[in-house]
């Protein structure tokens, strides 16, 4: 038994900038501000799920390998050509997994952090 519930999620990445970052959030995921402290900003990614980005140094040009931001939706199509038509750049178009079952997608942010629009074929709900 858990000590305590979880009530909501963050997620925290760094970055060098900031600026571009909340553009890319703001403007092409189109994700809700929901706190600016400055040098952090947060957004919600679904109801009582957030990802944050701080102002750090770090060095630059370094891709963040292991890290995937994971946006699920069934309208991985629509998400793919909205930000495509915004000026975002894809690694390839949706395609289905088999293996996991999932349809899917990346792009990068302006950080190299990895974004994956996606959906299950077969929702969690329907697995239990």
């Amino acid at each position: 038994m858990p000590l305590h519930a979880i009530e909501r999620q963050i997620t925290f990445l760094y970055t060098q900038k900031l600026a571009e970052t909340a553009h890319f959030y703001e403007n092409l995921l189109q994700l809700r501000l929901v706190l600016d402290q400055g040098d952090c900003r947060i957004y919600e990614t679904a109801p009582r799920a957030y990802v944050g980005f701080c102002k750090r140094m770090q060095p630059e040009g370094e891709v963040r390998e292991g890290v995937i931001l994971t946006l699920i939706t069934p309208e991985v199509d629509d998400w793919y050509q909205s930000l495509s038509a915004l000026g975002a750049e894809f690694e390839h178009p949706p395609v289905l997994n088999p293996k996991y079952q999932i349809y899917h997608c990346f792009l990068r942010d302006p950080n190299g952090y990895r974004i994956e629009i996606q959906q299950f074929i077969q929702p969690f709900d329907a697995q239990e």
